[in-house]
């Protein structure tokens, strides 16, 4: 799951993954993002920091304060690459940090990293 309320990066993931024979499903924010995500039970999720209403560090804790999906990797997306805001990522719950843009290869090690089957 790719959450992130710019289209063109949801796009662009979208289709990165996709050519490597992913499922997608994406979302603009938190919101949309955790009913998708208690429906689609998804892999793995990779989720923007500054988001409208709800933001990544506030969607991964919600993510990961829920028993059932606790496991779930999620890998947080962002165009800040301070040690504050990794070390934020990290305190709610965050697998990776992945600062943008992203290249293919590094949404790819991501998902190889934290994903035993990709999907």
């Amino acid at each position: 799951m790719v959450i992130d309320d710019s289209k063109t990066i949801r796009r662009t993931a979208e289709t990165l993954l996709k050519k490597e024979g992913c499922d997608v499903l994406t979302a603009v924010d938190g919101f949309e993002a955790l009913a998708k995500i208690s429906d689609q039970k998804p892999a793995i999720i990779f989720v923007d920091i500054m988001m409208p209403r709800l933001d990544g560090y506030q969607t991964c804790a919600l993510i990961k304060n829920n028993p059932q999906f606790r496991s779930t990797p999620v890998i947080m997306l962002s165009s800040k690459d301070g040690l504050f805001d990794k070390a934020r990522g990290r305190i709610v719950g965050a697998e990776q940090y992945l600062t943008k843009p992203f290249t293919r290869d590094e949404l790819l090690g991501a998902i190889h990293r934290h994903v035993t089957s990709t999907v």
